[in-house]
């Protein structure tokens, strides 16, 4: 087995689920995401206003799609629409066999509601319902932010039968109230006899944010016992997340749905690529191994993973490094307060920042967008007058 093939299995064997945190027309054109699916371990997708929009900027595989659109006349919102429900639905069909594979476990693909309702419960369901619709595959699942107005909204949608990939999760008490209302979805969609084990949900805890805000503030504090703690709070953050999980999975409440048929909601470790150089560019994948756990990495995380990452020479699994650890984690966080660091100040900070990133990425994508249409409609023009 290559070294590639070996670190992509050990993280298998460890029930962590390999996805790549990122989409588009050229991953697909090319044939590279069926070699990272065929020969790297990638068994789902994530895609995010961010990756659309860097994705429209560079290259011109959208080129003849936004041509088109501009001869029908169509609005930039509709044209961001369509040009990304048909990447997700292309990555969909690409991912389809290992959907089948894993009995729909894995093989799944996220596309996120625009980010601009993220207060708006109302229309965030509504934008979850229209994407779920026009991608028609078994193996999407829609992102809905896990903001206060975006929590009724992931109770609704999986209550509908739609699979929801939470995203935007950083602190814990948030986390608690996003698998309160994956629970009530399931319970809305029980009484309404859906069949629970065709509805799949992930709940996305960032992991990288949460350590370049605490690190700053630390680097402010200055005292070597706040420069000691650098790079320590996001894994505390992750592993007490998890242990969240697992208690909320062993209650009565769980087994009920599960006894019907339903899955658990797997913690998903996002923004695992690195912020800080001085740090292992696979810590957030090596130090987050547990079972029952899906990992999204970035092209270049992905990358470090298979060729130096710290697993699979030997054939055995990656060891666990979450189980166990939440005490130790609950207080690594006690240090960190003791020092002044307001761990509710910075994860809600680190919310409303993520909400504005990912708005100002949506108006980035729909502004390329907007440029390209206007372009395609001139060049139309030009071509009629001559």
């Amino acid at each position: 087995m290559s070294t590639t093939r070996a670190a992509a299995a050990a993280l298998s064997a460890a029930g962590v689920s390999i996805w790549l945190d990122d989409l588009s027309r050229e991953l697909l054109d090319t044939g590279e995401l069926a070699r990272l699916v065929a020969e790297d371990g990638v068994v789902g997708v994530t895609s995010n206003p961010t990756i659309f929009a860097s994705a429209l900027a560079k290259g011109d595989r959208y080129t003849d799609q936004v041509r088109a659109l501009a001869e029908r006349g169509v609005d930039v919102d509709e044209a961001v629409f369509q040009i990304t429900t048909d990447d997700v639905r292309a990555a969909c069909d690409l991912l389809r066999p290992v959907y089948e594979a894993t009995d729909g476990l894995d093989g799944r693909v996220s596309i996120e509601v625009d980010p601009r309702l993220a207060g708006d419960t109302v229309g965030t369901l509504n934008s979850a319902r229209r994407l779920w619709a026009t991608v028609d595959r078994p193996n999407a699942m829609i992102k809905i932010p896990a903001t206060l107005a975006g929590l009724p909204a992931i109770t609704a949608a999986l209550g509908e039968g739609i699979s929801v990939n939470v995203t935007l999760i950083f602190s814990l008490d948030r986390y608690r109230a996003v698998m309160n209302a994956w629970l009530e979805g399931l319970e809305t969609a029980l009484a309404a006899g859906r069949d629970l084990s065709t509805i799949a949900s992930v709940a996305s805890f960032f992991v990288s944010r949460v350590d370049g805000e605490f690190d700053r503030r630390l680097t402010e504090l200055g005292t070597p016992q706040a420069l000691a703690l650098r790079g320590e709070a996001a894994l505390a953050n992750a592993r007490l997340a998890y242990q969240a999980y697992e208690e909320v999975t062993s209650t009565a409440r769980w087994q009920t749905l599960a006894a019907e048929g339903a899955r658990p909601q797997r913690p998903l470790w996002a923004s695992t690529g690195v912020k800080n150089p001085d740090y292992p560019d696979t810590m957030y994948v090596s130090e987050l191994v547990a079972p029952g756990t899906v990992n999204t990495m970035p092209g270049a995380t992905l990358a470090a993973v298979l060729d130096h990452g710290p697993f699979g020479a030997d054939g055995a699994p990656a060891p666990d490094t979450v189980s166990g650890t939440a005490d130790e984690a609950g207080e690594l966080l006690d240090r960190l307060a003791g020092l002044g660091v307001d761990y509710a100040d910075v994860v809600d900070g680190l919310e409303r920042e993520g909400v504005r990133k990912f708005v100002a990425s949506w108006d980035e994508l729909v502004a390329t967008v907007s440029d390209e249409l206007a372009r395609a409609a001139a060049l139309d023009e030009g071509e009629s007058e001559q």
